[in-house]
C-alpha cells in the first residue's frame, strides 16, 4: 500500500501543518521588512536617528519605475525631510509634548501639520490629473443636495467671506474633493481651495466653521487654475484643519 511503503510512519497532516507556520512566520518577516521602507529610519526628537529601529533590519533600498514618465523613486532613501519645524519642546524627556512658537496654521505645524509630498498633480491610470475643476468638465453635474455654487460663505465667526465659484471633483472617483471660494477683497481676495469636508452646505450659503474670516486670506493657494499638486493639496487640507484648533483663540484653554 502507498500509506505503508513510500511514506511508511511520515505524519502528513503534520507536515501541512508545520508548511503552513513556517510559511505564515516567513510571510509576517517578509511583511514587516517591506514595512520598514517608508518612515525608517526613526528619528528621536531632536532629529537624530534613534536606537530602537524595531525587531527587524531594514531592507536593502528598493527602486520603482514610476507611470507615465514620473522617474524613479527609491526607498528607504534615507534623506531627513529638511524642514525646521516652529516648534519649541516642553521638556528634555523624549515623548513630551511641543508648543508652536509662531503662527501653527501657516508654520504647518500640530493638527496644521502636511507632509513633503511631490509638488506635482496626482494622476488617474490614463495618466490625467485626478482632481479638476467642475467648471472644465460639462459632463459631470449636481444630481442630489444643494449646488453651492453662487451661494456666499460664512466664517466660524459668522463673517461673509465670499461666496463658492466652483467644485473640483475627483474625476475616476466622481466625488467633489474641495470647494473654490472667491473671496473678497476686505478678506484678501483671489481663490482658495477648501475641502469639502469642512464644509457645511445649506440652502442660504456654506459655512467654513474651522476658520475665522481673517484667515482666509493666508489659506495656501494653488498655481494653476485647472488643476492642484499633492504638496498643495498637503498644505491647503493642513491649514484649514488646524483651524479647528488653532483659529482665533480656540488654542487656549477654555473653562
Amino acid at each position: 500500500m502507498v500509506g505503508v511503503e513510500f511514506f511508511g510512519n511520515f505524519d502528513l497532516a503534520s507536515a501541512a501543518i508545520w508548511s503552513f507556520w513556517i510559511f505564515f512566520a516567513g510571510l509576517v518577516y517578509y511583511l514587516q521588512l517591506e514595512n520598514t521602507r517608508e518612515g525608517f529610519p526613526m528619528e528621536t526628537d531632536d532629529g537624530k536617528e534613534s536606537t530602537a529601529q524595531g525587531l527587524f533590519n531594514r531592507p536593502e533600498p528598493k527602486t520603482w519605475t514610476l507611470p507615465h514618465g514620473r522617474g524613479e523613486r527609491t526607498v528607504p532613501d534615507y534623506k531627513p525631510e529638511g524642514r525646521e519645524l516652529a516648534l519649541k519642546k516642553l521638556s528634555p524627556q523624549e515623548g513630551m509634548p511641543f508648543y508652536p512658537t509662531g503662527d501653527p496654521m501657516k508654520d504647518g505645524v500640530g493638527p496644521a501639520s502636511w507632509a513633503p509630498r511631490r509638488d506635482i498633480p496626482e494622476l488617474d491610470g490614463k495618466g490625467h490629473p485626478k482632481i479638476v475643476p467642475m467648471s472644465g468638465h460639462k459632463e459631470f453635474l449636481v444630481s442630489a443636495g444643494t449646488d453651492p455654487r453662487g451661494l456666499p460663505v460664512k466664517s466660524g465667526d459668522d463673517q461673509i467671506v465670499g461666496k463658492i465659484s466652483d467644485m473640483w471633483i475627483d474625476e475616476p472617483e466622481q466625488l467633489v474633493r474641495y470647494l473654490e471660494i472667491q473671496l473678497d477683497e476686505k478678506w484678501g481676495g483671489g481663490k482658495r481651495l477648501c475641502p469639502i469636508q469642512l464644509t457645511r452646505i445649506r440652502n442660504t450659503g456654506v459655512l467654513i466653521h474651522a476658520l475665522y474670516a481673517e484667515q482666509f486670506a493666508d489659506a495656501p493657494t494653488h498655481r494653476s487654475q485647472s488643476q492642484v499638486t499633492m504638496l498643495e493639496e498637503e498644505k491647503i487640507s493642513g491649514y484649514f484643519a488646524g483651524g479647528k484648533l488653532y483659529a482665533g483663540r480656540r488654542i487656549e484653554p477654555a473653562i
